[in-house]
């Protein structure tokens, strides 16, 4: 996350409390991608490691990592105060492990870090503010540390198809075909949306190597990469 980024809709103070509440019902597999992240993270990571969680606002991630690994610690960015009051409330004591950051990836100390995270987030980056993102989290990972990000792209077919889909799902029970068709014209037109071929080279641009796709759920996608060794 860059300067660039629009981070309007996450000052709202309705959305910020709720955010919490509603996210993993609005993301298939939502605790299931903490848990393969965690995995990954973890097969490289020293027993206290150091992590860097970008766009930890709300601080879901956070709350799943720390409860699982109680001897690493977090430094959790995100640019939206109200959100960094969330996750501070959500975490209770283990906001020990963790310091709150507000900001942006420019702003997060040189580390190095022993991994990072970055969910939910690219898809409100445009491809340049993307790759300097990117760019800024590998510059900040030890040699081999794994960056695990997760994100709404280009699936093969329409993406405004996926993208109702994935509206369908997150509107449960009640769901309604025309106001899902109507959300994920919205979407297509405010996210970038690549596809499966332009993330991978787009995180190799930015000098990580060996990225796998670990993770699919309608219009979402998930990788794992890796700094150089």
């Amino acid at each position: 996350m860059t300067k660039a980024a629009n981070d309007a809709p996450f000052r709202d103070p309705g959305l910020t409390r709720s955010y919490a509440e509603t996210t993993p019902g609005r993301v298939p597999g939502f605790h299931d991608l903490h848990r393969m992240a965690l995995i990954l993270l973890s097969q490289s990571a020293p027993a206290e490691a150091r992590m860097l969680i970008l766009g930890a606002g709300g601080g879901l991630e956070l709350l799943a990592f720390a409860r699982a690994r109680p001897r690493w610690s977090f430094l959790g960015l995100d640019p939206s105060e109200p959100m960094l009051t969330e996750a501070a409330a959500l975490l209770g004591p283990l906001a020990a492990q963790v310091d709150l950051q507000q900001g942006v990836i420019t702003d997060a100390p040189a580390g190095p870090y022993d991994g990072a995270t970055c969910l939910l987030v690219l898809h409100f980056l445009d491809r340049a503010a993307r790759l300097a993102t990117l760019t800024a989290l590998r510059q900040r990972l030890k040699p081999g540390a794994a960056l695990i990000i997760a994100h709404h792209s280009h699936p093969e077919g329409e993406a405004e198809d996926w993208l109702t889909r994935s509206a369908l799902f997150a509107q449960g029970d009640a769901a309604d075909p025309a106001q899902a068709a109507a959300s994920a014209r919205v979407m297509a037109e405010r996210l970038t949306l690549l596809t499966r071929a332009e993330e991978e080279a787009l995180l190799c641009e930015a000098g990580f190597t060996a990225p796998a796709l670990f993770y699919a759920g309608l219009s979402f996608r998930g990788w794992v990469a890796r700094a150089p060794e």
